[in-house]
């Protein structure tokens, strides 16, 4: 086992369960349009299910507005039954092959449960961030079983991997706090 490509190896991993988490929260509406508020919304189209923009350009016009130019007007209604389906909360309005959706303002009870749903994307990360620490724990282990690695090498990176797994969910804690403090802005 050479530590360097192992270590880089879970590093990198790590890193893309901060990335998932960054790419989770960002569909997260905070009061203002974003079309990454639809990113998680996939689409019956053609016989199967593609993510919504791929069917349809988005745009933000307004503050407080979503546009959606469906490419093909057959798929219009599939789209709107998409949006509608999605739980984010969206209401679609129809405009030939154009849909508009308003963003209405977040009440209390909402920002909490998104804040909640946000508990739940960092929690999830969390884990897979787990779940790289314990591969390469296991992996540490079996080198040493094997004899390719001396007890105090082994102990030693297994501190290294401990604490890349302490930073990695530290930032995603900070991630989390930083949305949380975003949403429950007024």
């Amino acid at each position: 086992m050479s530590d360097a490509t192992d270590l880089n190896e879970l590093k990198r991993r790590m890193d893309g369960g901060i990335n998932a988490f960054k790419s989770d929260i960002a569909s997260l509406r905070t009061g203002r349009a974003s079309a990454n508020i639809l990113d998680p919304v996939t689409v019956d189209a053609y016989g199967s299910r593609v993510p919504l923009n791929q069917v349809a350009n988005i745009t933000v016009p307004e503050p407080r507005m979503l546009s959606i130019s469906v490419w093909d007007r057959a798929m219009v209604q599939a789209v709107d039954r998409a949006i509608r389906e999605s739980n984010l909360g969206l209401n679609p309005i129809m405009d030939g092959q154009t849909l508009r959706i308003p963003l209405p303002e977040l009440n209390e009870e909402r920002r909490r449960s998104l804040v909640k749903v946000a508990h739940d994307y960092a929690e999830k990360s969390k884990i897979a961030v787990r779940n790289v620490r314990r591969d390469g724990m296991e992996g540490l282990k079996k080198a040493e079983k094997d004899g390719d690695l001396g007890q105090d090498e082994s102990r030693s990176l297994s501190e290294r991997v401990q604490k890349m797994t302490d930073e990695t969910i530290t930032e995603i804690d900070r991630l989390l706090a930083a949305k949380e403090k975003e949403i429950m802005q007024v």
